[in-house]
């Protein structure tokens, strides 16, 4: 056999080697990890700010950002496809439906403890510091009309509404009419929109909603919403805090193997002073550059990294 063909055949089987070695790789060339994010725009801005940060710190990382929807992604998870991806606390209340911890969901810290036990418990899986960003069900309102009356908070807003404050809502038909929603709001906060205050929707899209307040479509002043949105900063709107915590609590905070935060401890120290800095407005203004500007998640990522210190 001539050494050039040998040396073809070594480096066949080197490839065919390092193929077979899984996700996680060959460990003894590096600390390789596999990220994955769901596919959507907040999935795919935080899957790359890990990815960003672990490769500044040295990783061998395995990009598997924007994998598909939550199923997907959270059985690549439990079943060792991948490493570690951006998830949300509340979503602890669906994955393993525990009556034992039904009021925890509403309060960020119990919400954490719950889930970090659950999850644990079931699949060995770790959950690291969330940022302090509520991606759920809300109300936002034209910031002119935040400004001038002074609304901060839905209680703000119920006071408003209550002393005869002019308010259009669009939302809708599940968030007017579901229990856990706008109705659920109303009972807390002690206010009820008219039919004639309310414009209803048939999509769930929220871009529609907030387009609708932005513009004043129809005398809207008010509009359904999700925390963190994107277009909410885009278009002047301030989402109104959840003051009595009606609503359960999304944060998103990385989700990891056990095992492989064990084997990387510094994990912790990389990732959690990152998500601990994505407040609701920083968390709304990226995402707007995402959906509105049209930036890429991955360079969104990066920018912002770099002006915080996170990666050189």
């Amino acid at each position: 056999m001539n050494k050039k063909f040998l040396r073809l055949v070594l480096i066949v089987i080197s490839m065919f080697a390092a193929v077979g070695l899984g996700a996680r790789g060959n460990q003894e060339a590096g600390k390789t990890i596999a990220i994955a994010s769901k596919f959507d725009t907040e999935g795919a801005l935080l899957g790359n700010m890990m990815r960003l940060v672990l490769e500044n710190a040295g990783f061998n990382v395995i990009d598997k950002t924007e994998l598909g929807p939550t199923d997907v992604v959270r059985k690549a998870l439990e079943t060792g496809e991948v490493d570690m991806y951006p998830e949300y606390t509340g979503n602890g209340n669906w994955f393993f439906s525990p009556n034992d911890y039904g009021d925890d969901w509403y309060d960020r810290e119990k919400a954490l403890a719950a889930v970090r036990e659950l999850d644990k418990a079931a699949y060995d899986i770790a959950w690291l510091e969330p940022a302090p960003a509520n991606n759920t069900w809300a109300i936002a309102v034209q910031g002119k009309l935040a400004a001038d009356e002074d609304i901060v908070t839905l209680s703000d807003f119920a006071a408003y509404v209550n002393s005869g404050g002019k308010v259009k809502l669009a939302g809708s038909e599940e968030f007017v009419s579901r229990p856990d929603s706008l109705p659920a709001f109303q009972e807390a906060y002690n206010f009820m929109l008219s039919k004639d205050q309310l414009l209803v929707l048939s999509s769930g899209n929220t871009a529609l909603t907030e387009q609708a307040a932005a513009r004043g479509t129809d005398g809207v002043n008010a509009a359904m919403a999700y925390g963190t949105d994107g277009p909410l900063a885009a278009l002047g709107l301030v989402v109104l805090e959840d003051n009595l915590g009606v609503q359960m609590v999304y944060e998103p905070a990385p989700r990891v193997r056990a095992s492989v935060l064990a084997e990387y401890p510094e994990l912790e120290s990389l990732l959690n002073p990152v998500f601990t800095s994505l407040d609701l407005k920083t968390l709304q203004t990226l995402n707007a550059k995402i959906a509105v500007e049209g930036i890429s998640a991955a360079q969104t990522a990066e920018d912002w990294l770099k002006s915080q210190g996170f990666i050189n």
